[in-house]
């Protein structure tokens, strides 16, 4: 009931789409939707990369492949997405039948805000490598990262916890390692 509702407020107003923009087109797809003043974000991370003269470089690329979330209204995103046809919204089972997954505004401004620090320390991740039934949720408390929400958990592969900030069902970001002493648990 609370995910239609959801679903009917974005017929009303802006909302942030989650999208796919296929083979690895979601920075092409960036650049489109800015050139129609469209907000979009595109999650980044630094990466060591060869050249064409074969020397190692840090460049800027996309964190997550094909990933792109839009802030428009369910009528602009349609008659946009027209034009793109490697894009493609991405969808989850609701009653039945597939329908756009939609970011609240909070989680997005949350996964924004970590995401544009593009900390060396920060892990993009598949949600199925969390293990959400034992997270708590949390709030880190000082440091660069003060104030985030999300969930204290162990990450697969990780010997230390992380906290990680989820969008559901699409991507998390792990904060960073962090102790007890740094996290203030939330009700």
């Amino acid at each position: 009931m609370a995910e239609e509702k959801s679903i009917n407020i974005v017929e009303d107003g802006l909302a942030w789409f989650a999208m796919s923009a296929t083979f690895g087109r979601e920075l092409k797809a960036k650049t489109f939707f800015e050139s129609k003043d469209v907000t979009c974000f595109v999650p980044m991370r630094y990466e060591v990369v060869k050249d064409r003269k074969r020397d190692k470089v840090r460049k800027l690329v996309s964190a997550i492949n094909n990933l792109i979330f839009v802030y428009t209204t369910k009528e602009r995103i349609q008659s946009l997405k027209a034009e793109l046809t490697y894009l493609q919204y991405l969808t989850r089972p609701v009653n039945g039948r597939n329908v756009p997954i939609i970011v609240p505004e909070y989680q997005m401004r949350q996964f924004i805000s970590i995401c544009e620090t593009q900390n060396e320390s920060l892990q993009y991740i598949s949600v199925s490598e969390i293990n959400l039934e034992k997270g708590t949720r949390v709030r880190i408390v000082g440091g660069a990262f003060d104030g985030v929400e999300g969930v204290f958990v162990k990450v697969s592969g990780k010997r230390k916890k992380h906290v990680v900030v989820l969008i559901q069902d699409i991507a998390a970001v792990a904060v960073a390692e962090l102790t007890d002493g740094y996290l203030k648990v939330l009700e």
